[in-house]
């Protein structure tokens, strides 16, 4: 299957650089692929869209100020790093800019001196293994030297980094924000609980898989970076519960959807606590075995994230759905609306 068949064409200015004022007040589009219908609303109407018995299953993982700014030791040229994942202790895997000029034991140094990191390891695409030293607390240090690590479509700053996290951000260690989740409010949360809806969560630190572009023609030769996620004795427990019942389990965002069916997949259709990588890839063909539908983002044509959805809901239907959003002139990519599938497209 082509790349090229998951493109849109998108007007730069659809491009949301700033989080409005009030997270539930974004746009929802309201999509059922079984009917082709589409529906305008705001977000604060998914109550409405929600059933008591339900479970929707939120990503508590909480963004780093990943993205840090240092010189060379050796020479003092400029040297952007961001942390994608710990690999252990103070070993970090890094995404490195630029990359040619950090090599095998090269030392960069942040804050004149406060956090000093050398090379341990070259990887490929601009990553390397990197091990830091320092004084005191390490996310102390990331939290007063750091910086919100914001897509590069993202141009404006960022007034509170508060705004680039889920108001339920628990866990910390992703280096870009579960986006989905951006629209919910403490007291639309508190509403869904009221009407009867069960909120679980998993934990899935998103790492070089937001950043990197699919560089392949076919999509079916495209690697994805491997995330590590967990998920609770609760979580799973109160999952097997909804599922039982026959109500839905509704993902709030993509990484929610890669966790329970890597849980699930693993599991023989089951649900499970688990930890532990996940790498899987889901595009069209895909039969989905754990969710019954999901609240999700306006995502970057030709992404592995289109992709996704698209085997949720189908590819045309997705297209479409973009068509209609541009025309009505949705806001996109990360601080931008959401939609919300009602259920999966049904294979014949």
């Amino acid at each position: 299957m082509d790349v090229s068949s998951f493109d849109y064409e998108l007007p730069e200015e659809l491009i949301a650089q700033t989080p409005l004022k009030d997270r539930a007040a974004s746009r929802l589009m309201v999509l059922n692929p079984n009917q082709q219908s589409i529906q305008h609303h705001y977000f604060s109407d998914i109550l409405d869209y929600l059933n008591p018995g339900d479970c929707l299953v939120l990503n508590d993982t909480r963004v780093l100020p990943a993205r840090l700014i240092g010189q060379k030791k050796e020479t003092g040229a400029h040297i952007e790093v961001l942390l994608l994942k710990q690999v252990e202790g103070d070993t970090w895997e890094c995404l490195v800019k630029p990359a040619k000029r950090v090599h095998l034991d090269v030392a960069v140094s942040f804050g004149d001196g406060k956090l000093e990191a050398v090379c341990t390891k070259e990887l490929d695409e601009g990553r390397r293994l990197m091990t830091f030293s320092y004084e005191g607390v390490f996310y102390e240090i990331l939290d007063e030297l750091g910086k919100m690590p914001l897509p590069p479509y993202i141009r404006e700053t960022l007034e509170d980094s508060e705004r680039y996290q889920t108001v339920y951000a628990k866990h910390r260690g992703s280096a870009a924000a579960p986006t989905a989740g951006l629209h919910f409010t403490e007291e639309l949360l508190e509403k869904i609980k009221e009407k009867g809806v069960n909120i679980a969560y998993i934990t899935l630190h998103v790492g070089l898989g937001t950043f990197r572009p699919v560089k392949v023609d076919h999509i079916e030769e495209h690697k994805m970076h491997a995330e590590f996620y967990q998920m609770s004795e609760e979580t799973a427990k109160l999952l097997k519960q909804t599922r039982a019942s026959g109500h839905r389990i509704i993902a709030v965002g993509t990484t929610v959807i890669r966790t329970l069916e890597t849980i699930t997949a693993k599991f023989d259709g089951t649900f499970q606590a688990d930890s532990g990588w996940t790498d899987i890839f889901i595009y069209p063909g895909y039969t989905y075995l754990a969710i019954d539908g999901m609240i999700t983002n306006f995502h970057l044509p030709k992404s592995t994230l289109v992709m996704l959805v698209s085997a949720f809901a189908g590819r045309d239907f997705i297209l479409h759905a973009y068509q209609v959003a541009v025309k009505e002139r949705y806001r996109f990519f990360s601080f931008g609306d959401a939609m919300f599938i009602t259920e999966g497209i049904r294979k014949v």
